[in-house]
């Protein structure tokens, strides 16, 4: 009696174990995405804010020859007022670029950016002072930081 019952069962035990196999099999595949994964995207909103940001950053780096004549003439006032007046926005401009840039790229784009940041402090500070040797290297850092972070407009096609 017993084996009949067995025999009587087998073929029900065996389409649930193939059952819940393809059960497993469809869940596994539909989350792993069950093919390539697409590479990351800035999204047409990200893109649109960063070129609108990247327009007033190109904008001050546009003044740069402006910004070394009054470094060569050691211009204390006008080299400050440059700073704090056309330049003042380029680290918010760089903080919303960076926050939509791609998450691979947002660590070094943060980096460059603070450097930039730091190195338009050292030329207000060389201004201020009126130390015409700290102002001239502080320039050239400004100068190299507009440059390096430009090429990461540049790398994502932004600019």
């Amino acid at each position: 009696m017993a084996a009949q019952l067995v025999s009587a069962l087998r073929p029900a035990l065996q389409r649930l174990a193939l059952l819940c196999l393809t059960l497993v099999l469809s869940v596994g595949l539909t989350a792993c995405g069950g093919g390539e994964a697409k590479p990351p995207t800035i999204s047409a909103a990200d893109l649109a804010i960063i070129q609108r940001q990247a327009e007033g950053f190109l904008a001050a780096k546009e003044r740069l020859p402006e910004l070394a004549e009054l470094v060569n003439e050691r211009n204390w006032v006008f080299t400050r007022n440059l700073i704090h007046g056309p330049m003042q926005e380029v680290g918010r401009q760089m903080l919303y670029i960076n926050q939509r840039l791609l998450p691979a790229d947002q660590a070094g784009a943060t980096k460059l950016a603070n450097q930039l940041k730091g190195a338009l402090a050292e030329l207000d500070e060389a201004a201020r002072l009126q130390d015409g040797e700290r102002l001239r290297k502080a320039y050239i850092k400004v100068a190299s930081g507009f440059g390096t972070y430009g090429e990461v407009l540049h790398a994502d096609g932004i600019a």
